[in-house]
């Protein structure tokens, strides 16, 4: 970065306005030019000091995080990431929906010096979000979290491709730019189809059961956060638990999930490599991985185990991917079969499979 990134932080406590200041200002590179205590007076400021990049609190006075979004994105398209508390997860999706393009947890919602635990998240989350193309965002589907199955996507119109190996599992990585991409994905999934999916969007412990509900309500398939045990099944979607990784294994002829702890100092979780090498393991030429939109290299080693097992690979197009890191680095193992924009990745799948 030759000129530091200029960084907006709106949050209605003054504890943590400094400790959020602090720990920008720690990461080389960037600088707090301001700091507003409510969603007006976050307003005012985005206009006349025109960040780079704005920290949001959701629940403020005067106006709250979401109205803020919405007049932003209208008129001065900025990068957000929100920096929430869990008491209402739901909010947070709201939010990405809305515009925002990442969201940092905290670990309360009371003043407690517990912020200052974000700080590594929060700065490899600036590092990703900085880099973020807006118009990219802004072409995403908004407002998704009041339509049902029934209101969904246009239906896709299939053919069955009757070539190829047979797949039985879809198992799908993502994170910066990934809860849109795959409610986009799902979406268009509007009837009961044999087909399973697992998927592995880097988030933090506690937020992937309200993903899951959310994704649930958007998609044909059932959908929920993984526990050990569940059983991998045509029609079923298994989402892995923030925080924890989500491998597979065979007992008596069925494929079930087994939901396991990070190793210790795991960048990524929970982790698509982890994910696409157990996979390949239990379905070898059955499987087929997509890697999403996100900042790193996550799932570039998976892809080399699923293609030595005679499974296939996609990878979402730069032209659509809010960051165009996870893809890019799948695409330079020479492994990928093909590259598909966002919209056309379910009936990429589909076709794939055979449905």
């Amino acid at each position: 970065m030759n000129e530091p990134v200029r960084v907006l932080v709106v949050d209605d406590s003054a504890y943590n306005r400094r400790a959020i200041t602090k720990m920008l200002e720690d990461l080389p590179g960037v600088k707090v030019v301001g700091y507003a205590c409510d969603g007006e007076e976050g307003l005012r400021k985005v206009f006349d000091l025109k960040p780079d990049l704005v920290t949001l609190d959701l629940e403020m006075p005067k106006m709250d995080g979401f109205a803020f979004l919405r007049i932003v994105m209208q008129n001065r398209p900025t990068p957000v990431i929100v920096v929430s508390a869990r008491t209402k997860d739901e909010n947070v999706f709201k939010a990405l929906d809305f515009g925002a393009v990442e969201f940092v947890s905290k670990p309360t919602a009371r003043i407690s010096t517990e912020l200052l635990t974000i700080k590594e998240d929060l700065h490899r989350k600036v590092r990703a979000v900085v880099l973020t193309d807006m118009r990219k965002v802004l072409r995403r589907p908004l407002g998704r979290e009041n339509r049902s199955v029934n209101e969904a996507a246009p239906t896709l119109h299939r053919r069955r491709n009757t070539s190829g190996p047979s797949i039985c599992q879809v198992v799908i990585g993502a994170s910066t730019g990934g809860p849109p991409a795959l409610q986009t994905i799902l979406s268009q999934i509007t009837e009961k189809i044999p087909l399973g999916i697992a998927i592995s969007q880097h988030m933090p412990a506690g937020f992937t059961r309200a993903f899951a509900e959310r994704l649930n309500k958007i998609c044909a398939l059932d959908v929920s956060e993984a526990q050990t045990g569940d059983v991998l099944e045509p029609g079923r979607v298994l989402i892995a638990p923030g925080g924890r990784n989500l491998t597979f294994f065979e007992d008596s002829g069925r494929v079930l999930a087994h939901v396991r702890d990070p190793v210790a100092g795991q960048r990524y979780v929970p982790s698509v490599d982890v994910m696409f090498e157990s996979a390949a393991r239990v379905f070898g030429p059955g499987l087929l991985a997509v890697v999403l939109t996100g900042m790193g290299n996550d799932g570039a080693k998976g892809v080399l185990s699923i293609k030595e097992v005679g499974g296939q690979a996609l990878a979402e197009a730069e032209e659509s991917s809010v960051v165009f890191g996870m893809p890019k680095e799948a695409i330079a193992t020479g492994r990928i079969d093909k590259v598909i924009p966002l919209p056309l990745l379910c009936t990429e799948i589909l076709r794939r499979c055979g449905l």
